[in-house]
């Protein structure tokens, strides 16, 4: 898609590859449908039209769009398709402003006015906990919209590959420079799109990986081949912070003392505001760094993150939202919803590196923060010292085993459960102990509403749901947190 809406080649040129992925070698020929009608978005961000009693899901259109669908793969009552034609842009529809848009997997609903985003991730919250957790629920308070729809990101992570996926014009032409530095393909994970601007990360990240990426080509340093497992250049991961500091990490597959040393002093040279410059040798199969020994070339190991009058510590393998200024508004959401009278022994489950426990801490008798990472709960201690907050305590483990009879017992027994778990959500054996817990209180912070929309049945019984707020932390995305309040039915 261009700036007009219409297809761009290179997307056309993806889509067709993937669906000629999903039909190779298969006699039945996939039907294809035509001047349909997109008449809604789903859950997971795709858009949706109807044929009968057939639901087609596809993907980049907005409800209003008529198009011709080439189906990819069917069932009995829905098929997946890619777009072949529009006969019809929607109303609706806006310039897309990411040149990169169509290619690049990121930023997907850009195409979509931002209170129409906001709606449509209102509708799934709702229609998720209706639909899975069948369970009595009040109005939905509406969604907290982020105040920055750009540059709002505060880490990204891009990949060196010399297989650099090519445009519609290079196809036919002689090619000496495969390499790139960016954003997988998506549903090819060896094709990488070599990014010249992105529309995520505030500066200095765009100039600082363009240097790289130049200074590489000029000096022939060798990009990854993921196939064959052979190339200098891996991995380049960027942090900034609302404090201005900024940390980079780049990640080579082999050492070499004297390329690695000429890249790092040139990055240094040319940015003399990276707070923390470091590097790893990561010669495993897959990108991963936390199980890697990170070492520091300049400046300090960790960069700060700010948060009212609290001072977090960032180090290369702590994990932060990624949106530092919406996730304030999160955690005064989880704050607002608890009202604290300031004698409450709180749990935080899933607590990372403490944000939210070390963020309440002060308002609260005591915080008893669990996590499963070991070097997240050390940094949770970290921060807690760095704010002179004294009333937390941080255990690393497995949730489902660590809390016992005997851990409430020692620990004393939560007025308040926070839970902000992954996507998957909470494990049963979790849910079944905070029921046993007697909070009077749960706070559920979720990143995926189809799983919280589960647990809440499963706690149901015990709890009723008494708030529900949305919060978009992600903008141009189909992503969407959402806080629920929960209060105990019998006391």
């Amino acid at each position: 898609m261009g700036k007009t809406g219409h297809f761009s080649p290179a997307w056309f040129l993806i889509n067709c590859y993937i669906c000629q992925k999903n039909t190779v070698g298969r006699k039945k020929i996939k039907p294809l449908y035509e001047r349909l009608e997109i008449v809604d978005i789903g859950s997971e961000g795709k858009a949706i039209a109807k044929t009968g009693d057939m639901i087609v899901f596809t993907a980049l259109a907005v409800p209003g769009d008529v198009v011709d669908l080439q189906v990819t793969k069917k069932r009995k009552k829905y098929a997946e398709a890619i777009i072949t034609q529009f006969h019809k842009y929607s109303v609706d529809r806006v310039p897309n402003f990411c040149g990169h848009f169509g290619v690049c997997g990121g930023c997907k609903w850009q195409i979509l006015p931002y209170e129409k985003q906001l709606f449509y991730k209102q509708k799934q919250v709702r229609d998720q906990l209706l639909r899975i957790g069948k369970i009595e629920l009040p109005k939905l308070l509406p969604i907290l919209g982020s105040e920055k729809n750009t540059y709002y990101r505060n880490k990204l992570e891009f990949t060196f590959s010399n297989k650099r996926w090519l445009t519609y014009e290079e196809l036919n032409t002689e090619i000496e420079n495969r390499n790139a530095l960016g954003f997988h393909v998506p549903g090819l994970f060896d094709k990488i799109i070599n990014i010249n601007k992105c529309w995520l990360q505030p500066n200095p990240s765009n100039k600082i990986r363009n240097f790289i990426y130049h200074y590489a080509i000029e000096n022939g340093l060798s990009f990854y081949d993921i196939k064959d497992k052979k190339g200098f250049l891996r991995t380049l991961i960027i942090r900034t912070s609302t404090t201005g500091e900024v940390m980079v990490i780049l990640s080579f597959f082999y050492a070499d003392a004297g390329l690695r040393r000429g890249l790092l002093s040139a990055v240094q040279k040319e940015f003399p505001e990276i707070t923390s410059l470091l590097y790893v040798i990561n010669s495993k199969g897959n990108d991963t760094i936390t199980d890697q020994d990170i070492e520091l070339f300049a400046g300090r190991e960790f960069i700060h993150e700010q948060m009212e009058d609290l001072k977090f510590k960032i180090g290369p393998k702590s994990f932060y939202q990624t949106n530092s200024e919406q996730a304030y508004n999160l955690y005064k959401v989880v704050r607002e919803f608890a009202q604290f009278k300031g004698n409450e022994v709180v749990y935080d489950l899933y607590t990372g590196t403490g944000t939210i426990a070390n963020f309440i801490a002060r308002q609260v008798k005591k915080v008893v923060g669990i996590e499963y990472v070991v070097e997240a709960i050390e940094d949770a201690k970290e921060n807690s010292a760095l704010n002179n907050i004294s009333n937390t305590v941080f255990y690393a483990g497995d949730i489902k085993s660590v809390l016992s009879s005997g851990f409430y017992l020692n620990n004393g027994y939560p007025d308040i459960i926070i839970t902000d778990p992954p996507r998957a959500g909470m494990h049963g054996d979790v849910v079944e102990s905070i029921i046993n817990s007697g909070a009077q209180k749960i706070i559920y912070v979720s990143c995926n509403p189809a799983t919280q929309a589960r647990d809440l049945t499963l706690l149901d019984s015990e709890y009723r749901v008494v708030k529900i707020q949305p919060v978009d932390m992600f903008p141009h995305t189909h992503h969407v947190e959402n806080v629920v309040l929960l209060e105990k039915r019998f006391n």
